[in-house]
């Protein structure tokens, strides 16, 4: 870790997700924060800001903002959230590219400047991201992942907990494969301090099919959740909920938690894939991916999470068609 006695925390990209981001890990007093972003100024105004509360707020941590990527030297953690959303009009390959171009920069400086460091994405789309971003800049695997299960499996409780009526800290849910509509809510290990929420929901509405029902909602909204919230906000996209999960994650290496966390990590050969970033539960501490866990998926959810692998290498192949990978 850092030779300073705080860790160093660096951020690329100064928008919401990144203030989020800063806020949060002053707030925990993880470490010295930096944020990075190309736009003048802005990074630099977010962070004084956020520093004028920390009076009120009642943290000692050192906030700084920079347009140059050499401020991320030494850095402990970085999370990256650089990128474009996807506009009106604009196709796949477009969005594809314009964000392949903008994390290809981000890997290269990040190998350049802090190459012993942690590394969590948020950029989307996220699959690729990270793969990419991992080759450019020659970091191991076991230490650039992405973010994305936690949230997802954040929202899933959330839903649960709603429809129980339930705390959401006792609900246990987690969602595995590819960050989008292919994802996989493993609904059968869903549980409530351990009772099944297909039991509670049986119980709830005294027939299987009408709990199938509820639990087939919840399903597809927390596929939907992202574009609900994207359809409310009129413009942009979830910042609040992925910087709280990327936080989370940044917390268990940096305090060498040993957390099982639902993790965008390179598989290699667990779950019958090899070479390939897709979500799936880990132990996450002061080396990063310390372990992968392997959950026995029935012949249903398999099915599903190869039909969420393929979407993923799908993105990788279109990253290779267009030159970005190798």
């Amino acid at each position: 870790m850092s030779k300073f006695t705080r860790p160093k925390i660096a951020l690329v990209g100064g928008g919401n997700i990144g203030g989020v981001l800063s806020q949060l890990a002053a707030l925990k007093e993880l470490g010295d924060v930096v944020m990075f972003d190309i736009v003048e100024d802005l990074p630099q105004g977010k962070q004084l800001d956020i520093v004028e509360a920390s009076r009120v707020d009642g943290f000692d941590v050192k906030l700084e903002g920079s347009n140059d990527y050499a401020c991320l030297e030494g850095a402990d953690v970085v999370i990256v959230t650089a990128g474009l959303p996807r506009k009106p009009g604009m196709s796949r390959d477009d969005l594809l590219t314009t964000n392949a171009n903008i994390i290809k920069t981000v890997g290269e400086n990040i190998g350049k400047y802090c190459p012993e460091a942690h590394v969590i994405v948020i950029s989307n789309p996220l699959d690729a991201m990270v793969t990419l971003l991992q080759e450019v800049s020659g970091i191991p695997a076991s230490r650039v992942y992405g973010q994305a299960g936690v949230l997802d499996s954040s929202r899933f409780a959330t839903f649960i907990a709603w429809e129980l009526g339930v705390s959401v800290k006792d609900v246990n849910a987690m969602v595995l494969g590819g960050h989008g509509d292919t994802m996989v809510p493993l609904v059968r290990y869903a549980n409530v301090n351990g009772v099944p929420v297909m039991e509670q929901l049986e119980k709830k509405y005294g027939n299987a099919a009408k709990a199938k029902e509820v639990m087939d909602a919840m399903v597809e909204r927390t596929k939907k959740a992202g574009g609900e919230v994207v359809a409310l906000l009129k413009k942009g996209s979830a910042f609040y909920s992925p910087a709280s999960s990327a936080i989370q994650m940044a917390e268990a290496v940096l305090r060498d938690q040993k957390r099982v966390l639902a993790v965008c990590a390179q598989l290699n050969g667990e779950y019958g894939v090899s070479g390939y970033y897709v979500g799936v539960p880990c132990v996450l501490g002061k080396d990063g991916i310390e372990k992968i866990i392997e959950v026995d998926l029935n012949d249903e959810e398999q099915g599903m999470f190869d039909v969420s692998v393929n979407s993923v290498k799908g993105l990788v192949e279109d990253l290779k068609r267009l030159s970005f990978l190798k």
